[in-house]
C-alpha cells in the first residue's frame, strides 16, 4: 500500500528532471548559436571581385609636339623696293602663289642688255664660222696660206665663247628678275607681311624675313620614347606602319590617327630616350604648329590579360601584393607582377588566375590567415576607384 502511494511522487520527480534536462539542452544549443552568430559577425567585411580577363593592345602615352613639315623663312634674294604684297596675313596659300613684288626696271634693263649681247655675240659667231669654211676651201685650192686659215679658226672659237657667256649672262639677269617675284616655295599658312609696300630690302644672307610659311596638311608629331619602350613597341619589325592616335593637351581622348614617320638613328644617352616623329592628316587645319599634344602609341598585337583596379594593390617594400580570399573565407597574401596601366586598370603579368577573388574594398582591415565576410563586387573599372566604403 505504501508503493502504491508513492508512485505519483516518483513519476512527478521523473518527469520534473526530463524538462529541466531540456530545458538545459536548449540552452546549450541557443548558446552556441549565438556563439557562432558572434563569431560571424565579428569577421571583418570585405568587398572581393575577380580579375577582368580581356584581350588587350598595350600602349604607352607620350606628351609631345606638333611641328611643321615644311617651315620657311622668305627672304629676298635680290635688292630693290617692294611694289607689290599680293598676300592676306594668316592665308593659305600654294605652292608657286605670287607673295611680293621687287622693282623690276632695273633687272629688266639688264635683261634687255644681255638680250642684245646674245644678238651681237650670235651674230659675230655666224660670221666666224662662216668665214672659217670659206677658208678651208681656199686652203684647198691653195689661195690662202695656212696662217690665214688659223686666224679664221681662232675667231670662230673666240666668238662661240663670247655666244656662251653672253647667253650665261642673259640667264643670269633672267634669274635676277624673276627674284623680284617672290613666290611661295611650299604649301602652307603664311605668316603677317613683316615689311610692306615702299621698304628697300637687301638681299644675301642677312637680308631681311619678309615673311613665314609652315605647311599645315600633313602635320607631325614629335615626342621621345624611353628605351624600353622604344624595344617593345617601335624596335620590332613592322610589315605595316605603326599606328598612333592623338589628342591635344586638354582633350581626353584621342580621336585623330596616324602613323609612325620616322625614328631616330641614335639614343640620346643624357636622357634614355630616342626622338619619334609621327605624321597626321590635318586637312581642316585645326593642328598648328607649337601645339603640345598626347600621342598614344600601340603594341600592335593584341593579347589576352589580367586588369585589376589599382586600389586593390598594396605595396609591401619594393614588392605589389594583393590579398586573395578562399572559399572559406579566409584570406590569402599573394604576391604579384605587374604590367603597364590599360584604361585605367593596371595589367597583372603574373600571380593572379582569373578565379581568384581578390579583395577590393576593406583591405586596410584584415591581414593574412584572417577570417572575413565576403561580398562578392565586380571589379571596378574606374582608374584608382574603391568600392562604396562600408
Amino acid at each position: 500500500m505504501k508503493l502504491i502511494k508513492n508512485r505519483p511522487i516518483a513519476l512527478a520527480a521523473t518527469l520534473t528532471a526530463v524538462a529541466i534536462g531540456y530545458h538545459l539542452q536548449s540552452l546549450h544549443g541557443e548558446n552556441v548559436a549565438m556563439a557562432n552568430e558572434a563569431i560571424t559577425e565579428s569577421r571583418p567585411e570585405v568587398d572581393i571581385a575577380s580579375p577582368m580577363s580581356e584581350q588587350i593592345n598595350e600602349f604607352q602615352i607620350y606628351s609631345g609636339k606638333l611641328e611643321a613639315i615644311d617651315a620657311v623663312d622668305v627672304r629676298p634674294l635680290v635688292s630693290g623696293s617692294i611694289t607689290g604684297v599680293h598676300f592676306k596675313d594668316g592665308a593659305q596659300v600654294k605652292r608657286g602663289d605670287p607673295l611680293f613684288t621687287i622693282d623690276t626696271r632695273l633687272y629688266q634693263a639688264a635683261v634687255d642688255q644681255a638680250q642684245a649681247d646674245v644678238a651681237g655675240a650670235r651674230a659675230r659667231n655666224a660670221y666666224s664660222k662662216t668665214d672659217a669654211s670659206r677658208a678651208k676651201r681656199l686652203l684647198g685650192q691653195n689661195a690662202i696660206a695656212q696662217r690665214d686659215l688659223d686666224v679664221a679658226l681662232q675667231l670662230e672659237q673666240t666668238t662661240s665663247a663670247e655666244l656662251k657667256g653672253a647667253v650665261a649672262r642673259l640667264e643670269t639677269a633672267q634669274v635676277n628678275l624673276d627674284y623680284c617675284h617672290v613666290v611661295a616655295p611650299v604649301s602652307g599658312r603664311v605668316s603677317r607681311a613683316e615689311l610692306t609696300l615702299g621698304n628697300v630690302v637687301a638681299a644675301g644672307a642677312d637680308a631681311p624675313v619678309l615673311t613665314r610659311i609652315v605647311s599645315i596638311s600633313p602635320i607631325y608629331a614629335a615626342f621621345e620614347v624611353d628605351e624600353q619602350t622604344y624595344v617593345r613597341f617601335l624596335g620590332q619589325r613592322h610589315e605595316q606602319p605603326v599606328k598612333v592616335a592623338l589628342g591635344l593637351a586638354r582633350e581626353t581622348d584621342f580621336g585623330r590617327h596616324g602613323v609612325v614617320d620616322s625614328i631616330d638613328n641614335q639614343l640620346n644617352v643624357k636622357s634614355g630616350t630616342i626622338r619619334v616623329r609621327a605624321r597626321f592628316d590635318n586637312s581642316q587645319g585645326l593642328l598648328v604648329p607649337g601645339m603640345y599634344a598626347h600621342v598614344k602609341v600601340s603594341a600592335g598585337q593584341r593579347r589576352q590579360a589580367l586588369l585589376i583596379n589599382e586600389a586593390a594593390i598594396g605595396t609591401d617594400q619594393d614588392r605589389k601584393y594583393v590579398m586573395v580570399v578562399d572559399t572559406s573565407g579566409r584570406v590569402h597574401y599573394r604576391e604579384v607582377k605587374l604590367g603597364d596601366l590599360y584604361d585605367g586598370l593596371r595589367i597583372v603579368d603574373s600571380g593572379l588566375s582569373a578565379q581568384d577573388r581578390i579583395i577590393v574594398n576593406g583591405m586596410q582591415r584584415v591581414h593574412a590567415d584572417d577570417e572575413v565576410s565576403p561580398h562578392e563586387v565586380a571589379m571596378d573599372t574606374r582608374p584608382g576607384a574603391l568600392a562604396v566604403q562600408r
